[in-house]
């Protein structure tokens, strides 16, 4: 059985704690199984109270933002409420995106039918995601995505919402994960051995947020490194996939 990612500590100091959320992670504890490992819970074994200011979803990884004192925890929070928070993400969507860059300006929300899910809807809470390419390759784009609201799983239906699903995403896409098999011509896998996939969860990353600190109230800025999974198959699109593009936007 592979061995649990753990979240890795970016920075902390007496007022806030910055961690690198592994996929493998809820933010908080599962209502129903206890034993799934949370982040908050993590935490607190670690530096006592914390307060969480906001979170991921459980398939997605990177940087994550957690208040020490309820100080901190409200200068955070009112940032978020404000829209004063930066957040960028990566994803990894299905098709070739052909605009470098775009705004998606859809309303948002929940659906009534199917909890846990959210929709596009002229009824729903108004929802901006600003896009723009990184990198194209056969039948795949990477992008950055930056939410300037801040709904429910709006990176992914938004991108869902325009045609290009995340390349994994089996609540608003399609695929259980990306196998070499499908990438890599003439692939052998070893035998009486289930392939396994280079990627099992949403192609999404939270890459950088950008929040004011509550201390002093200066700007800084936060970058998780990309996951192994995420890692792996991007390198695997690059070698495999022909007609591999990197656009202008490829510093973000």
């Amino acid at each position: 059985m592979a061995k649990t990612a753990l979240p890795v500590i970016i920075h902390d100091d007496e007022a806030i704690i910055v961690i690198a959320k592994p996929p493998s992670f809820h933010t908080l504890p599962d209502r129903f199984r206890h034993d799934m490992p949370n982040v908050r819970d993590w935490l607190c074994h670690r530096y006592g109270d914390i307060y969480v200011v906001h979170r991921l979803d459980h398939d997605t990884s990177g940087v994550m933002v957690f208040a020490r004192t309820a100080e901190a925890h409200r200068h955070l929070s009112l940032q978020f409420e404000h829209r004063m928070v930066e957040k960028n993400y990566h994803a990894i969507v299905v098709g070739v995106v052909e605009q470098d860059e775009f705004d998606i300006d859809i309303p948002l929300m929940a659906d009534s039918s199917k909890p846990g899910r959210v929709i596009p809807s002229a009824r729903g809470k108004e929802s901006l995601t600003r896009v723009r390419v990184i990198e194209r390759f056969d039948g795949s784009t990477l992008v950055a995505c930056q939410p300037v609201t801040g709904r429910q799983h709006q990176v992914r239906v938004h991108l869902a919402a325009v045609g290009h699903p995340l390349l994994v995403d089996p609540l608003y896409g399609v695929g259980d994960g990306v196998y070499m098999s499908a990438l890599k011509p003439r692939y052998k896998k070893a035998k009486d051995e289930p392939e396994r996939p280079l990627i099992s969860r949403a192609t999404l990353h939270a890459l950088r947020i950008v929040i004011e600190h509550p201390i002093d109230g200066k700007r800084v800025a936060f970058v998780a490194e990309y996951p192994k999974d995420f890692r792996a198959l991007l390198q695997a699109l690059r070698k495999y996939t022909s007609g591999s593009i990197t656009s202008r936007f490829s510093n973000l």
